[in-house]
């Protein structure tokens, strides 16, 4: 009989120790992968993952304390129980926090975005300053920092406007009226865009400037577009760009849509 108590709690034992070995080896898997997946490249990430390791390490440990109850024969049926319907009311009380964790996850894995980025979320358009799992700061034109919970962000369409480069292409719209040489204006706005020292201009990299040219009645719509290598202050290089481009093409008598009353003076003039 003792011979067999000896065996029987030496069996324990051996079990008790592969489970604990089993649950390190099995969380020092899951740590690797994680930072394999997600990276390690700045602190926000580093938190990130660090908070990921903990939820792990308590969830594997617990199994384990649980499996090691079992192999000691400990009637575990009410406490299985008990954490059943814990874990059910801590579910419903963190469901947002969980569900901001997952789409934290799910951004870090799939690398939709990363701190410096541009990137628009409806009509929302900033900078990211820091990622964390449960929510992206974004600051925007105008220096204001708007905190998204990253659930909500998962589920909208997001556009990343540098694709995770520092250039980003934007656009100014000028209107001059329809008589005026659509090539000497474009002449004189490139010139201007040329001119600001975050634009950039390299056509081995094809980064040009470009017109788009609508006409209209009485009114000729010039679009350009062109790469900036400042994304974060885009409306201020295109507030520059466009009260500078006005004022270049005034100085050239190149004027905005004429209206109706004034055209016919103003052509008579010309002659």
């Amino acid at each position: 009989m003792l011979e067999l108590i000896d065996i029987t709690l030496l069996s324990q034992i051996i079990q008790t120790v592969v489970t604990v070995v089993g649950a390190f080896l099995l969380l020092k898997l899951f740590n690797g992968i994680l930072t394999q997946v997600i990276g390690a490249k700045n602190e926000d990430r580093k938190r990130a993952i660090n908070n990921v390791k903990r939820f792990l390490q308590v969830l594997i440990y617990s199994t384990a304390a649980i499996l090691i109850l079992w192999i000691f024969e400990v009637d575990i049926t009410g406490l299985l129980a008990g954490l059943g319907i814990g874990a059910l009311v801590i579910g419903f009380a963190l469901k947002d926090i969980i569900e901001n964790w997952v789409s934290g996850l799910l951004i870090f894995t799939g690398k939709t975005y990363k701190i410096g980025d541009v990137i628009q979320v409806g009509t929302l358009k900033g900078v990211v300053t820091a990622i964390s799992l449960r929510t992206t700061v974004l600051k925007t034109y105008d220096r204001n920092e708007i905190i998204m919970p990253n659930s909500l962000l998962i589920k909208e369409k997001i556009i990343n406007l540098t694709g995770g480069g520092k250039e980003a292409v934007t656009n100014v719209v000028f209107y001059i009226d329809y008589v005026f040489d659509v090539e000497k204006a474009k002449a004189v706005i490139e010139a201007v865009i040329r001119g600001h020292p975050n634009v950039v201009v390299n056509l081995k990299r094809k980064r040009e400037i470009r017109f788009l040219v609508r006409c209209k009645e009485w009114t000729t719509e010039l679009e350009v577009l062109f790469w900036i290598n400042a994304p974060e202050n885009e409306e201020f290089i295109k507030s520059w760009v466009s009260e500078l481009g006005k004022t270049k093409l005034a100085e050239e008598k190149i004027l905005p849509p004429i209206p109706a009353v004034m055209r016919k003076d103003f052509l008579e003039k010309r002659q």
